[in-house]
Formats: structure tokens, sequence, C-alpha cells
């Protein structure tokens, strides 16, 4: 397996010259800010449909709670309130 370093090394080195292209006198984002940006959305593209497919699976309805309850009950039964 190639090193990383060495293929972003070599990525870099082809994207230097892109950048030279453009006017010295203009501060621009230029090519790698673009690829940059398009990886993180793409990223968080990807996130938020795992997250969706995630919480299509969460069941949001709750048992009901037995000794609540009977605890809720007795405090409201006409007795206690005598």
């Amino acid at each position: 397996m190639p090193d990383m370093s060495a293929s972003v090394s070599l990525a870099v080195t082809h994207l230097v010259p892109l950048a030279k292209e453009v006017d010295e006198n203009k501060v621009t984002p230029g090519v790698l800010g673009f690829i940059v940006f398009a990886v993180m959305a793409l990223a968080v593209w990807g996130l938020m449909k795992s997250m969706s497919k995630h919480m299509r699976k969460v069941d949001f309805q709750e048992s009901p709670d037995v000794g609540a309850d009977k605890a809720g009950q007795q405090a409201d039964s006409p007795a206690r309130q005598g």
C-alpha cells in the first residue's frame, strides 16, 4: 500500500501550478479551497443520510409504566382527599 503522505504531496504539487494562474493581487480560495469545500459538503451529506436512516429505526412510543400508573391512581382516590 503506497504512503498516503506521498500521494497527498503529489496531488498538492499538481494543484500549485493551477493556483499560480490566478492574478497575484487577488485573494481567492482557488482550486484547493473548492476541493476542500466539496469534500466537506459530501461528508455532511453522507452523515445526514446516515442519521436519517438511523432515526427511521428509532421507536418513539414508550411502553406504559405500570408502577407509576398505580401510584398516580392512589393519589387521586377520593378516600385520600377527605
